[in-house]
């Protein structure tokens, strides 16, 4: 009997309508264009306006994958909600998407791991599909970042933006889909990207909001220097150890942090430039939106076959790489 991998069937993404500039942001806080562009990569990001959280923009982007597929929300087994900005703390993103799609046969959850969440999301959901248990996984990647940052911060306000994506996940005995992954944490990194208010260690309180402690913190030169090797090593080291070579990878799509970081990372692994997914310039970083993004605006690119290395980094310290054997 054929091993069964778990599959990408279908893609769909979403990005909400308003563009905030570098040119704006000019206008809210000491930077410019230059500074901004040379040091990130980061041209303009989207903003999620109104009384909507990253629930509403997984709706778009589930709704359009269910369409693409031609099946019913009813059929999913499973949804796996990987975000950092929830709509609350509870009940689960995962389950108010369901509600809301109508995927009344399915159970779900939230997976929070920061940038690194969609990647240890897709690599759990695979499992379920590698143990028989389930058959249509919803792995969705999506955050309203722009809920958490602090835009008289001109240092984390410049990086971020909202977005969602998300995959569904099928069983196939043809040797396409999730092949292999390599995932890694380490909590030491905590104080150098977190959001400090507004769990159980520190509830709401006029204080916490008075200091803008729910607002993310980043001390970036420290998570920079951690991200750009760790990131890149982890990509060396699931091409090792599957026996791919540079010329046998169709794609990189690493996480868009930071165009500096993807650099490293496509040079690290022999990978071409011109075989690197790259949207950074014009979403940010949408955290557990920029990999199902980049799938999502390649997909009439990839080819059946094509191996694709996901590389991601995040805060926690929280990093890994899959590979992916393209299915379709």
């Amino acid at each position: 009997m054929s091993k069964v991998h778990a599959a990408i069937t279908a893609v769909d993404g979403y990005v909400p309508d308003y563009i905030l500039t570098n040119k704006e942001l000019e206008g809210m806080v000491e930077t410019n264009d230059e500074w901004i562009t040379t040091r990130t990569g980061i041209r303009e990001r989207r903003i999620l306006k109104g009384n909507l959280g990253t629930s509403d923009m997984a709706v778009i982007a589930v709704n359009g994958l269910l369409k693409k597929r031609g099946i019913s929300a009813a059929e999913i087994d499973l949804i796996i909600f990987c975000t950092t900005t929830p709509d609350m703390v509870f009940p689960a993103t995962a389950n108010v998407l369901a509600h809301k799609i109508g995927a009344d046969n399915a159970w779900g959850y939230d997976l929070n791991a920061a940038c690194s969440g969609f990647l240890f999301g897709l690599a759990t959901g695979a499992q379920f599909i590698e143990a028989g248990k389930h058959k249509k996984v919803l792995v969705v990647g999506g955050d309203k970042m722009s809920s958490i940052i602090n835009y008289k911060d001109r240092k984390s306000c410049i990086i971020f933006g909202d977005g969602c994506g998300a995959v569904l996940l099928e069983p196939n005995t043809g040797g396409y889909g999730v092949i292999d992954s390599i995932l890694k944490s380490d909590g030491s990194g905590g104080p150098y990207l977190h959001q400090k208010a507004g769990g159980s260690l520190r509830p709401a309180s006029h204080e916490t909001v008075d200091n803008d402690e729910h607002f993310l913190f980043q001390e970036g030169q420290a998570v920079f220097k951690f991200a750009v090797t760790n990131m890149a090593e982890v990509a060396a080291d699931v091409m090792e150890r599957n026996n791919l070579l540079a010329e046998d990878v169709a794609w990189l799509v690493p996480h868009q942090a930071n165009k500096r970081i993807i650099d490293a990372t496509s040079s690290r692994c022999g990978i071409d430039p011109e075989k690197v997914m790259i949207n950074i310039e014009k979403y940010g970083n949408t955290t557990n939106g920029t990999i199902p993004l980049c799938l999502w605006e390649w997909e009439s690119k990839l080819k059946k076959g094509d191996n694709l290395i996901l590389a991601a980094f995040g805060g926690g310290f929280t990093w890994g790489s899959v590979y992916l054997k393209w299915a379709y």
